[in-house]
């Protein structure tokens, strides 16, 4: 009998909201007015991917990686005459580069995984279509978004360097290592004194007989 409800007080929860909306009707609306209006995105929003084709060595990671498979990726292999090789390598020559992004789902993985920046966030996000089959974007295409992608945030005064940074001022602050092996200075050489010469030993007898004196028969 002395258990209660656990039900506030009637009426509590809608003087609550008639407060909450009192205070929100004298405060100036911030709605922006989208499209005439462009909004104002963070610099890493995830609105399309861009491709530096220049960086891509065609390694396949972002195909192996995605989870949608909605990256398609074709290259062929070239000759290239390097001087004072004894015979031309080969290198991959990106082809094709496409992105379904009907069946991209903004996961960031291929971003992040390229070990050579080829692949950029941009925050642009106006490429819709009408046909489905338009949102498979070539590489041509996805390197014109490369104009809009921005530049990287300044790093944080207060967060840890970069290893690339690190890794410069150690070198930087460790001391010069000598061009050759150091050079020791050569001690100086001690003569010794000329002393008693010394005598030989003396060959023992003929018939066995100690040849010291004192010594006991």
């Amino acid at each position: 009998m002395g258990e209660t409800s656990g039900r506030g007080v009637p009426g509590e929860g809608l003087a609550k909201g008639l407060a909450v909306t009192l205070r929100t009707m004298t405060r100036r609306s911030t709605t922006q007015q989208y499209p005439d209006v462009a909004p104002e995105l963070p610099p890493r929003s995830r609105g399309v991917i861009a491709l530096l084709a220049e960086n891509c060595t065609v390694c396949m990671l972002c195909a192996r990686e995605c989870p949608d498979w909605c990256i398609y990726i074709d290259s062929h292999k070239e000759e290239v005459a390097v001087p004072g090789a004894a015979r031309p390598r080969q290198r991959n020559v990106l082809d094709r580069f496409d992105i379904d992004f009907s069946l991209c789902m903004y996961c960031g993985i291929c971003v992040e995984v390229c070990p050579f920046d080829a692949l950029y966030w941009s925050p642009e996000f106006e490429y819709a279509e009408y046909d489905i089959k338009d949102l498979l974007h070539d590489k041509d295409h996805l390197g014109e978004w490369m104009a809009t992608v921005p530049p990287p945030p300044a790093h944080d005064r207060n967060g840890e360097p970069a290893k690339e940074e690190a890794t410069a001022a150690r070198k930087a602050a460790a001391p010069a290592a000598p061009a050759g092996p150091a050079a020791r200075p050569t001690p100086a050489r001690i003569r010794p004194e000329p002393g008693p010469a010394a005598r030989p030993a003396p060959e023992p007898p003929a018939d066995g007989s100690p040849t010291d004196p004192g010594a006991a028969p």
